[in-house]
């Protein structure tokens, strides 16, 4: 079958690692199913794993991709849940520490087959396409974590977007907005930033490190280094910081006088459960809210979607159909 895969690990050049071509279909242990992939989508994790960032290299070849949208072997629609947990593990998956995401351990899903537990199986619903829905179990669900569980905002609060333009970023702008939030976002591109406002529901959009409006309850960051003395400059006493990357480099530095005085609350999340992606897709029916997608490239193309996404030169999703 057609797949994208990591055939050599590069720190400095990840892209020279990918190869696209011929791999074996998966196979389909006791508990697992196969399903024929209709659309994949990239991430970021696809470049970090071409560094060699959670991907070792007796791991070799792997084939990428932690999303994807598809048929289960009974014809049924279905979006899959990219983490892989232990099937002994009760509670938070996201906290199992045998956890992994497809493409770390068990092949990925820019192919047009993928092998996953049927538990991380859930129903597509009807008015996302297969595109749309490819889009969901990684940066979409890993913004309504950040969004709902990890800094449990309710409607009429305020949120601050870093970095708009992003698959996460763009994500948290849409559900925000859509969950009765205000939303400011950040970027360095006017034209990211006029789209935030304009097609994303953002109710303001900023130069990286302006002054905004009125300090927020929450701020959503996934550059790190280079927009985190913002970050908590933004919030309001009590305030909530959610990370979740670190495009940007990791080592920030806090001023530990602001946080203790200020009571700020500085929490890490890291994707979600299956749970909260069944969540998602029910508020994502109910309010009409849908993924932007930057452009749908077919599978054979899939080095000019990643080179894309690591150079920053997406707003939105890319996608890619076998």
């Amino acid at each position: 079958m057609l797949a994208a895969y990591a055939a050599a690990l590069n720190p400095d050049d990840p892209l020279a690692g990918l190869e696209v071509g011929d791999r074996p279909a998966p196979d389909a242990p006791d508990g697992w199913v196969t399903v024929d992939v209709e659309a994949a989508s990239v991430n970021h994790h696809d470049v970090w794993s071409l560094r060699g960032v959670g991907l070792a290299e007796d791991k070799l070849p792997m084939i990428l991709g932690c999303d994807a949208a598809g048929t289960d072997p009974d014809g049924n629609p279905v979006v899959v849940h990219a983490v892989v947990g232990d099937p002994d593990y009760r509670g938070d998956e996201t906290l199992d520490p045998r956890r992994t995401l497809l493409s770390e351990k068990h092949p990925g899903t820019l192919a047009e087959q993928v092998a996953v537990p049927r538990r991380n199986l859930v129903p597509k619903p009807e008015a996302l396409s297969y595109a749309e829905a490819a889009c969901l179990s990684t940066a979409w669900l890993t913004a309504y974590r950040m969004l709902f569980t990890r800094a449990a905002l309710q409607p009429g609060q305020t949120v601050l977007v870093q970095g708009a333009g992003g698959g996460v970023a763009t994500a948290a702008i849409a559900l925000g907005a859509a969950a009765g939030l205000q939303v400011f976002a950040t970027s360095r591109d006017e034209e990211r930033r006029t789209r935030a406002v304009e097609e994303l529901g953002a109710d303001g959009a900023f130069e990286p490190g302006a002054r905004l409006p009125a300090r927020v309850d929450a701020v959503i960051e996934t550059v790190g280094e280079a927009t985190w003395d913002h970050s908590l400059k933004s919030l309001k006493p009590g305030g909530t910081l959610v990370v979740a990357g670190s495009t940007s480099g990791h080592q920030a530095v806090s001023d530990l006088r602001r946080v203790f005085f200020l009571q700020l609350n500085v929490v890490g999340s890291t994707m979600g459960t299956r749970d909260e992606l069944t969540q998602l897709l029910a508020f994502m029916a109910a309010t009409g809210a849908k993924p932007t997608i930057d452009r749908v490239l077919p599978l054979s193309a899939a080095a000019e979607g990643l080179r894309a996404v690591a150079d920053g030169e997406v707003f939105g999703k890319v996608v890619l159909q076998p």
